[in-house]
């Protein structure tokens, strides 16, 4: 296997790993006013001045494209719909971070309604690729073991998915920080997940062999 495609995998991981510190290092920025469990993400992002949220969105972005290119050269199940829905997410995730809301308070710009709709395109595409994903990976050998994780995860996401629309439209955003944060977290633990297999399977093969009680019985005989 080339360089490249065992390289795939260390960057997700990677990208992952610094994503969701650079979030996390965002919420505490923005201005001491501002309630995380009442705030999303890309509102603290416009109130972070040193742009560390918006760097963290890109940068998970470019670390999905790897990651995807890593599943597809490790010969995991993904093409078709997934692949599409995970470039969706991708590139909705970029967009977003490139184009931010408006602050907090502020009438919705040309800008901030793009932020919205790819925004909810991100929110989407991930839950749904996985969901998609599941059946392919419980058929495919190497990609059984963590075929029950996704489902799980991409259940929650679709949960998350209902939770943060009845709070966006008729919940009047109570509490929206909050639910929005749950449900990042599970479609981030999803990446998470296959990128850990996916090192596991390029840089440790595709099978472990773990010798049994008898195989080391009658090796010893």
């Amino acid at each position: 296997m080339s360089a490249v495609k065992k390289a795939y995998p260390l960057i997700a991981c990677a990208a992952i790993v610094f994503a969701v510190s650079g979030v996390v290092m965002g919420q505490f920025g923005p201005d001491p006013y501002l309630d995380p469990l009442n705030v999303t993400v890309s509102e603290y992002a416009v109130a972070d001045r040193g742009g560390v949220t918006e760097v963290a969105m890109a940068v998970m972005a470019l670390g999905s494209l790897a990651l995807l290119a890593g599943l597809r050269a490790a010969g995991a199940p993904v093409r078709g719909m997934p692949e599409r829905l995970m470039l969706v997410w991708s590139g909705a995730l970029f967009v977003a971070a490139v184009i931010p809301t408006t602050p907090l308070g502020a009438d919705l710009d040309v800008a901030a309604q793009v932020h919205r709709y790819v925004s909810v395109a991100a929110f989407v595409a991930l839950p749904a690729a996985g969901a998609l994903l599941v059946p392919r990976l419980a058929a495919d050998p190497v990609w059984k073991p963590v075929a029950r994780t996704v489902e799980w995860l991409a259940l929650a996401g679709g949960l998350g998915l209902l939770a943060i629309t009845y709070v966006a439209l008729p919940g009047e955003r109570v509490m929206i920080g909050l639910v929005e944060r749950v449900l990042l977290g599970a479609e981030v633990a999803l990446l998470a997940v296959l990128a850990a297999w996916l090192v596991r399977v390029v840089w440790m093969g595709k099978t472990v062999n773990f010798p049994t009680y008898h195989r080391f019985i009658a090796s010893r005989s």
